[in-house]
């Protein structure tokens, strides 16, 4: 394994090789490029690992009712093997076949990419689907790509899938909450239609990691494995129509490596600034001026945008050098709107190195022409939740060897690459885990439980899961939904809220506060809420000072949720201008996003018979019963994260200007570790700088300092928790504060 220099020192090469040297048949050879990107389609597709088994993949699926296929990155299974499957023959009679994606950038890309290969328009015969956006043409679309909570949703409606003949699970590796959820309902699903076909899609990297995906893979397999199952007694096997029924065993099939070589480089030293240490090393290989983009995984939004503008000074330093290429900084993460998203993957113009700040939304699934550097940070934000405070956790922590296997991946997609890892070998051997904990066990379960008490599971802890939730998340979520009504004494689901709140796309607390307005007469206004809290960000990013004069613009008293409703009325009384927009740094395309989901929003609840009705339209500025009217509504489905300032203070007696933080604690909390949770307001809300003395949050994230930051946030008065939630607070006999 090559060695080489820390970024940054003063060499030749910064890492110890030169990028030109290739050995083919002992003679350096220049860097080679995709060789079939100049070929027709056609031609570029028969040239994938995956086609030279086309035959034995459709056998073993005509087979087996279920089929798990290993494929290295680059195999083309995610784009050729639905194509294949439309071609025999599965599609006919107007069945569909389903290719679910843990990202809804992967199912945008994948099925546009798929659509170009059969020439076709996107969204029709080739479709996707998204939460709150559906590119599809029922009775036309044959090949439907979507998130895996899409499916969930729709089977909701359909529980059995009768439109589908096969359901592709990909990138199951993942282990994404929604996919280990979906693989127990399709298991179940099974048993009533032998006739579908289930393919579960895994990817595996590195040699050395093989054996692991294998192991992997054949715990999916033996999940799915009903050969041994004893059918009840008088059942009646449904035959398909050419009468003989597929295997219950699964067959598990390998696909060979990835189309190209990746050389995989360590830093002797680990380094303690893998932001900066990125960057170094960026530009050190820029100043290589050897062909190829460079992908540089990182952890979050402010990490990738830092990276950018470091990025974009440099590039400015070096435009009077005379290397051939010139740099163009651009960003990938998930707030990022979709039309910048997929500019992305727009090929470099001539004599342009594009180099890629990203998190790890470019992990799997996607291609990103012409990467041929790989820069890995070795970390990625975690998302942790802790049923004991009913908090989050969103830290920094290293990732596993299987996520460092799938970033180096993308090295070799189109071309030989190289992955530099900021990190030693040794730390990476010893520190990092072998794969990462399924998010099933790291989640909030609220969702997922409501979905299940919907489709008729009603003894949950007896749903075979792939990897079972801890209990004491389990139990935390049945607790939140009682609270919120969703469910009776029994755990059983309650009539109307616990229906009705599962047929809205949305988050359980979100659900609970839309059907509060209904009652309470303030629907306008709370899907509005509710439309704006559904988008990634109502704020443009910009200069921290000038995003905060602006928010200033719209703030009050009341917190960010009522914020939000003077930022959509300026908005509208402006003609929704993308001038108005950008003038006051709100993220014009966000706000038409939630225009649209609010727009889907007001139709489910007119299904539910919720009637339209506004509370503060035709009354004046200064109504506060009005206002009240909606703050209670919203305080409805939030009244379980309620905080009270406590006399406490946090000072950094480093900073002698710092006038402190003001700390707040859980209402519900009776002690214990959520008694010892502490909260304050995070820096994004218009409240950062006052003192209410009552809150109710939509998100709190615990951050590397130990905090947990309350963001989106409601002002309340303490009377409303006794009003709105008698079940979960009381007024203590003496001193009158809440008690749970």
């Amino acid at each position: 394994m090559a060695a080489f220099k820390r970024p940054g020192e003063l060499s030749a090469s910064a890492f110890g090789l030169s990028f030109a040297d290739r050995d083919v048949g002992g003679a350096a050879a220049a860097p080679i490029y995709n060789m079939n990107e100049r070929l027709a389609l056609t031609e570029q597709r028969r040239r994938l690992p995956i086609y030279a088994h086309r035959t034995q993949l459709l056998y073993l699926i005509e087979a087996h009712a279920t089929t798990v296929v290993v494929g290295e990155t680059g195999s083309g299974k995610t784009t050729q093997l639905p194509q294949y499957l439309h071609k025999a023959g599965w599609t006919g009679g107007g069945r569909m076949v389903a290719c679910t994606q843990p990202r809804r950038v992967a199912a945008m890309t994948v099925a546009a990419r798929v659509a170009e290969e059969m020439g076709c328009r996107l969204g029709q015969e080739v479709g996707y689907a998204i939460r709150f956006e559906d590119v599809s043409t029922p009775g036309v679309t044959r090949l439907r790509f979507c998130t895996d909570g899409v499916l969930l949703r729709e089977m909701m409606q359909d529980p059995l899938l009768q439109k589908y003949s096969v359901i592709m699970v990909d990138e199951a590796h993942e282990r994404s909450l929604a996919t280990d959820v979906l693989l127990g309902l399709l298991k179940k699903v099974q048993r009533r239609r032998p006739d579908l076909r289930v393919i579960i899609s895994s990817a595996t990297i590195e040699a050395e990691a093989i054996a692991s995906a294998t192991i992997e893979a054949e715990a999916i397999a033996r999940f799915f494995d009903t050969s041994n199952v004893r059918r009840p007694v008088g059942h009646v096997e449904a035959l398909p129509a050419e009468g003989q029924p597929p295997s219950r065993s699964p067959a598990l099939m390998s696909l060979e490596g990835r189309m190209h070589s990746v050389q995989v480089h360590y830093l002797e030293t680990s380094t303690s600034n893998y932001l900066q240490s990125a960057v170094e090393a960026a530009v050190a290989i820029h100043k290589e001026d050897q062909p190829g983009d460079i992908l540089i995984f990182l952890t979050g939004q402010d990490e990738c945008e830092a990276a950018v503008k470091l990025l974009e000074e440099e590039g400015r330093r070096l435009q009077r050098s005379r290397l051939k290429w010139r740099l163009q900084p651009v960003a990938l993460y998930a707030g990022l709107p979709a039309s910048h998203q997929l500019a992305v993957f727009e090929p470099s113009p001539r004599g342009v190195r594009k180099v890629i700040a990203a998190t790890n939304i470019a992990e799997t699934s996607v291609t990103l022409e012409g990467i041929v550097y790989v820069i890995d940070s070795c970390f990625a934000k975690q998302r942790c939740y802790n049923p004991l405070t009913g908090l989050e956790s969103l830290l920094i922590a290293p990732i596993s060897k299987a996520s460092a296997q799938q970033r180096a991946g993308r090295a070799g997609r189109v071309r030989p690459g190289h992955c530099f890892r900021l990190c030693s070998e040794d730390d990476y051997e010893s520190k990092l885990p072998a794969t990462t904990v399924p998010e099933m066990q790291r989640s909030d379960l609220a969702g997922t439980v409501l979905q299940l008490k919907s489709l008729g599971i009603d003894n949950i802890m007896s749903f075979e899961w792939l990897a079972p939730p801890p209990a004491e998340t389990m139990v935390r979520a049945l607790e939140m939904l009682h609270a919120l009504g969703a469910l009776d004494g029994d755990a059983r689901l309650a009539r109307p809220y616990g229906t009705q709140m599962a047929e809205l796309p949305l988050d359980p607390p979100l659900a609970r506060m839309l059907l509060a307005s209904g009652e309470m007469g303030c629907t306008a206004e709370v899907l509005t809420v509710v439309a704006m809290l559904s988008v990634q960000s109502v704020w443009a990013p910009g200069g921290r000072r000038d995003v905060d004069d602006a928010k200033a613009r719209f703030a009050v008293a009341e917190g960010d949720l009522i914020s939000y409703l003077n930022v959509w009325k300026a908005w509208e009384e402006s003609g929704r201008s993308k001038k108005w927009a950008i003038t006051n740094y709100v993220m014009h395309r966000s706000l038409l996003r939630a225009a649209d989901i609010r727009n889907q929003l007001q139709a489910h609840l007119r299904r539910l018979g919720i009637k339209p009705s506004s509370a503060l339209e035709g009354a004046s500025a200064f109504d506060q019963e009005a206002l009240a009217t909606v703050r209670k509504a919203l305080a409805a489905g939030l009244f379980i994260n309620a905080a009270k300032l406590t006399d406490e203070l946090q000072v950094k007696l480093s900073d002698q200007d710092d006038s402190g933080a003001s700390i707040y604690r859980l209402v519900r909390s009776a002690g214990g570790e959520a008694a010892a949770a502490k909260l304050r307001i995070h820096h994004s809300s218009v409240l950062f700088r006052c003192r209410p003395q009552w809150v109710c949050f939509y998100a709190a994230e615990q951050n590397d300092t130990g905090w947990y930051e309350m963001r989106d946030i409601l002002a309340i008065e303490s009377g409303w928790l006794t009003e709105l939630a008698p079940h979960m607070y009381r007024l203590a006999p003496v001193n009158t504060q809440m008690r749970r």
